[in-house]
């Protein structure tokens, strides 16, 4: 009995050893195949990256021909606001003889140079209005233009490649008021050094944590504070649609001496340009405690500005 189950079970463990070893054979096979596969397609790949690499050097070659350097792009926009009123006789306003007149104007420049080891950028922004109110009925009140916006800035940032995208750099930041003689009452200068960051392009990112504050008054008034801090500064430039760009800047100086000496501005541009002309709207927003104090102020409230009117672009690129 036991010898007639022994030699159905030998027959089943010779059947399992067969069918394993099969297996195995098989396996072993398809892997080595495999391999073989890889490694046919581990040299393709590394001669199409070759062919890759060099095709991208003739495109750099190809691009630097078409574009020689030096690379310079000059560029204007500009964003004028008018508004003229009179009244005579208009009893439905509490002063019924008057004539009012708003007169806004904004303008960019920039002048940017691009060499194969090194850029240098140049830019400025100029914002002025003036409003006039004038009651006919009162003999003594003010007729004239008074200042209702005031704002200069010119900077030049100048830095050297160490990749596409990151360049030592040192920069240069001037913003003062200019009417009213107000020039320089106060004026602003940031000298620094770091670097600039330009992940994409149209976009400028500079960050100096080697950077002074110098702050320029006629020294009648407030006794304002030069100090070392760290300088941010971001510039983009989009064209959000057909016919529709958006510029922004925005410019912070962080103190190291205390957050009442910290001072940052942002201004955003939009236009919609048909042929350079189009309609334009400029806003503008700041922070800055030590004007604030000089003002009066014991808080350090917002600083606003907005411009609506007609706009203009022109630009070169060489």
């Amino acid at each position: 009995m036991i010898k007639n189950l022994l030699l159905p079970v030998l027959a089943i463990v010779a059947i399992s050893f067969s069918v394993q070893a099969q297996s195995t054979e098989e396996l072993t096979a398809t892997k080595a195949a495999k391999e073989k596969e890889l490694s046919a397609l581990e040299a393709q790949l590394a001669e199409l990256t070759g062919k890759v690499g060099a095709l991208k050097g003739e495109v750099t070659d190809l691009t630097d021909k078409l574009t020689p350097y030096p690379r310079w792009n000059v560029g204007v926009n500009g964003n004028l606001g008018l508004n003229f009123q009179g009244f005579s006789n208009w009893f439905q306003k509490a002063t019924p003889n008057t004539s009012s007149a708003l007169v806004g104007l904004s303008a960019s420049a920039f002048a940017n140079l691009d060499q194969k080891k090194y850029f240098w950028r140049n830019g400025s922004i100029l914002m002025l209005g003036w409003v006039k109110f004038d009651d006919k009925d009162v003999d003594d009140d003010p007729d004239d233009f008074q200042v209702a916006a005031d704002n200069f800035n010119i900077n030049s940032l100048f830095g050297y490649k160490l990749s596409e995208k990151w360049a030592i750099s040192a920069l240069a930041d001037y913003r003062s008021a200019v009417l009213d003689g107000q020039f320089n009452n106060p004026g602003l200068l940031d000298l620094g050094a770091g670097a600039t960051w330009t992940p994409i392009k149209d976009l400028v990112v500079v960050m100096h944590p080697l950077n002074y504050n110098f702050v320029f008054s006629d020294g009648k008034g407030f006794d304002y504070e030069n100090s070392l801090g760290c300088k941010i500064v971001a510039d983009y430039r989009r064209q959000l649609a057909k016919g529709i760009a958006w510029k922004s800047n925005l410019s912070g100086f962080f103190s190291y001496e205390g957050s009442n000496l910290h001072n940052w501005t942002w201004i955003n541009g939009f236009t919609t340009a048909v042929r350079g002309i189009g309609i334009g709207l400029d806003i503008g927003l700041s922070s800055n405690k030590q004007q604030a104090l000089a003002a009066g102020k014991t808080d350090n409230p917002l600083q606003t500005y907005y411009l609506l009117g007609f706009s203009y672009a022109l630009a070169t690129k060489k």
